[in-house]
């Protein structure tokens, strides 16, 4: 794969590692990246020994959202839009075939931590620190983060986040439910591949099926829900699981 010049990629046997790599702007976001971050996430997709995802970031940040130096610099609303449409960064990642963790780490500000929200999992390290300070600027989360925090933490406080800006440290972010683990920052590069390793080891259509039932969940009524198991469940039974050969492996 070609290098990128706003982020790192490794390919790690069936972990794919991509790295945000604008730490001298805490890994905010520009033109460039997004459209980094959507070819590296297409390439992953389009590889079958890819299973697991990791996304992290390089310096003092997981990522402070859009660079704001780059507001208003589109030619007109209009062509932004349709940049924007042509190159849906982040559908690609929620749709990613692989299970994605995000290994998050300082600050996880506006798409920044919209971004971490978009995976699967997360792992926080103990200096972590997250908000959505877009509404005191004029706008509201536009990466998502109106329909992912409340499925997150719930719609309550999804609106004191998203209406107040408040800042969440890691251990309040794990109590609202948006981090399933927060560890010492030298121990969060271990942990997030660790994660990966032992979700790549299952069966990528057993990860699949997982999770369309849970995020159909939010969206189904009790009944659909409960039919969509079953007949997933089924589906599976139907085929013999297969285990990647790392399975078992002592590291």
């Amino acid at each position: 794969m070609r290098p990128f010049a706003t982020l790192h990629y490794e390919k790690r046997g069936p972990i794919a590692v991509v790295t945000l790599d604008r730490p001298d702007v805490l890994n905010a976001y520009n033109v460039a990246m997004r459209d980094d971050l959507y070819a590296v996430l297409g390439a992953v997709d389009d590889d079958p020994e890819v299973r697991t995802l990791v996304l992290r970031g390089r310096g003092r940040a997981f990522s402070t959202g859009g660079d704001v130096s780059e507001f208003g610099s589109a030619p007109s609303p209009l062509v932004a839009r349709r940049v924007r449409w042509q190159r849906d960064v982040w559908s690609r990642l929620l749709e990613l075939r692989a299970a994605t963790v995000a290994a998050v780490h300082g600050y996880a500000v506006g798409g920044g931590m919209e971004m971490a929200l978009l995976c699967d999992l997360r792992v926080a390290a103990t200096d972590a620190r997250f908000a959505l300070p877009e509404t005191a600027l004029g706008m509201i989360p536009g990466v998502c983060g109106t329909q992912t925090l409340p499925r997150a933490a719930g719609m309550a406080r999804a609106l004191d986040l998203v209406m107040t800006g408040a800042w969440l440290d890691a251990r309040q972010a794990q109590e609202a439910g948006l981090v399933a683990r927060v560890v010492a920052r030298r121990r969060l590069e271990a942990t997030a591949l660790g994660l990966a390793r032992r979700l790549a080891r299952l069966d990528p259509r057993v990860v699949a099926a997982a999770r369309r039932c849970v995020r159909a969940a939010y969206d189904l009524g009790l009944t659909a829900g409960i039919e969509l198991e079953r007949r997933l469940a089924l589906a599976l039974k139907a085929r013999p699981v297969s285990v990647h050969p790392e399975r078992g492996r002592r590291r």
